[in-house]
């Protein structure tokens, strides 16, 4: 008889430790594993076990979740199948997590590889076997957030003690011995950006001024060696900055103080003055904010993939809305779009009548919603807008997208804006244009607020917008303009003469009358 022939099996050895305390020993906790592994390996050298090159070992990684660099390589050598055989020190060692095994396992079924506990007997392919297998696993993943418990009750107490338990090290300290030192250089910097914040009151134009001076954050040094720093000085890091309590002395845990163990940098008045003029800009930010909603907000970018904020101005008592690249609100002028700048009742009125084209209609569905449901985004050119929108509302669909031409407003000498290149001069100014659009928009959303039901009254209006009712009854008719009308104004040829107040006073109840009186007139 001839004897049996031994298939032989590429066996790879996966390691794991989960903190780096002692990993710079000569012989560590990864070595110990993987000398029992290799002599398993050996033992079964009759059925034709071989091990395989290289090494996988995680060294400093949690078994919490499987963003493991070694794991990784050796799951691509799994999907290559390049291996046969996964041998570890014990099951937790590959993860402590029960969903994470199943993904594993999934993956092992698929690629015809098994995988060997040193330390655990068990035989995968009986029930019985994959029962003792996820009771392993189950008070490995119970020992996992046990330890979790631990260390967070640890932290907590510590910070309630007022110790600094790691993370970054703010601007100012350095770390030594696991204690906070002040560096004198940068307790300066610290000072002078309180101070400056003061004296400017805007944080916008105190990243600007840090700039122009050439001072730059601290580069940060990551755990792996490397270090990272920004170029410069970021609206939003700034703002942390300014309300950062840890500088007065104290550590804030779950939103309770506690007196730091670490020297302060900052004195309390000049740390007390800077909150208060945060506040405060809050409050006037607040109170100046439109009543109409920005319906493209976190939707709308500029052709440079920069988002565009909402912005205003007053001007005669009346705000115009824009959206702003936001890469000019931060001083990068360089780095925004061909367009910068684009008026917000155009660019709303534009998509909203792309939309109510192409989406069927339906009933009490006002244009946030239509917005909200439809639109997945716009990027605005020099000369057209690209939108993606999903027609039926279905997430999973594939975007529809569409480019629509577009005339972007241009700045004028008197700091107004026109539309295109030129306009005659019958036609109306920019300012006249935006004061209808507007009143437009406003009167129309009114009317879909008492149509759905959602607002019962012209009084309940007045009452929301803080306007006098004759004001709403004067308005609300603008609802009903010729589209031909609206279109005029929008493409800015309607009549020099054409006002709110002159189509507001006497509006015609047929659209060709209006047409008539307003277009002709």
């Amino acid at each position: 008889m001839k004897p049996p022939i031994i298939k032989p099996m590429r066996c790879a050895i996966y390691t794991r430790k989960s903190t780096d305390h002692n990993l710079d020993l000569a012989f560590n906790s990864l070595d110990a594993q993987r000398e029992a592994c290799e002599a398993y390996i050996k033992s079964q050298a009759h059925e034709g076990w071989t091990l395989v090159p290289g090494h996988f070992d995680d060294g400093a990684f949690s078994g919490a979740s499987l963003i493991r660099p070694a794991l990784q390589s050796l799951l691509d050598q799994v999907r290559a199948r390049k291996i046969d055989i996964i041998v570890v020190y014990k099951v937790d060692r590959l993860t402590r997590s029960l969903a994470d095994f199943a993904k594993l396992v999934e993956l092992f079924d698929a690629s015809d590889v098994s995988f060997v506990s040193v330390t655990q007997s068990f035989n995968t392919t009986s029930s019985m076997g994959r029962l003792t297998l996820n009771v392993l696993l189950s008070f490995a993943q119970f020992e996992r957030e046990v330890i979790g418990e631990r260390v967070r009750d640890k932290i907590a107490a510590s910070k309630r003690r007022g110790i600094w338990v790691g993370g970054p090290v703010p601007l100012g300290y350095r770390s030594v011995d696991k204690k906070l030192e002040i560096v004198p250089e940068e307790a300066a910097l610290e000072r002078k950006i309180f101070a400056d914040y003061l004296r400017i009151g805007s944080i916008g134009e105190l990243a600007s001024s840090l700039e122009q001076e050439g001072i730059k954050p601290r580069p940060r040094l990551l755990s792996n060696g490397r270090t990272i720093a920004a170029d410069r000085f970021w609206v939003g890091p700034l703002a942390h900055l300014l309300k950062n309590r840890f500088y007065i002395g104290v550590v804030v845990f779950q939103g309770e103080t506690h007196q730091g163990e670490h020297q302060p940098i900052l004195d309390r008045d000049l740390f007390d003055a800077v909150q208060a003029q945060l506040a405060d800009v809050a409050v006037k930010r607040r109170l100046a904010r439109s009543p109409t909603p920005a319906m493209l907000t976190g939707l709308i970018f500029d052709d440079r993939g920069n988002p565009m904020t909402p912005s205003h101005a007053n001007k005669k008592g009346v705000r115009y809305r824009y959206y702003v690249s936001h890469a000019l609100l931060q001083g990068r002028k360089a780095a925004a779009g061909s367009v910068k700048r684009v008026s917000a009742p155009d660019i709303e009125a534009i998509v909203i009548s792309a939309l109510r084209e192409r989406v069927p209609p339906q009933d009490n569905l006002d244009e946030s919603e239509l917005i909200r449901l439809h639109l997945k985004g716009v990027t605005v050119h020099r000369a057209n807008l690209d939108l993606k929108l999903c027609i039926s509302g279905d997430q999973s669909e594939p975007k529809l997208a569409l480019s629509l031409p577009f005339a972007p407003k241009v700045p004028c000498k008197k700091g107004l804006t026109r539309l295109g290149p030129s306009h005659d001069k019958g036609t109306i100014d920019a300012t006249t244009r935006d004061t209808l659009l507007s009143a437009i928009s406003r009167s129309r959303r009114w009317m879909d607020q008492i149509l759905t039901g959602k607002i019962t009254s012209f009084e309940a209006i007045a009452a929301t917008e803080n306007l006098a009712v004759r004001h709403v009854r004067y308005l609300a008719p603008l609802a009903y303009l010729s589209p031909r009308i609206v279109t005029a104004i929008i493409d800015g040829a309607a009549p020099a003469s054409l006002t709110a107040s002159g189509l507001a006073r006497a509006l015609p109840h047929s659209w060709a009358a209006q047409e008539k009186a307003f277009l002709q007139g």
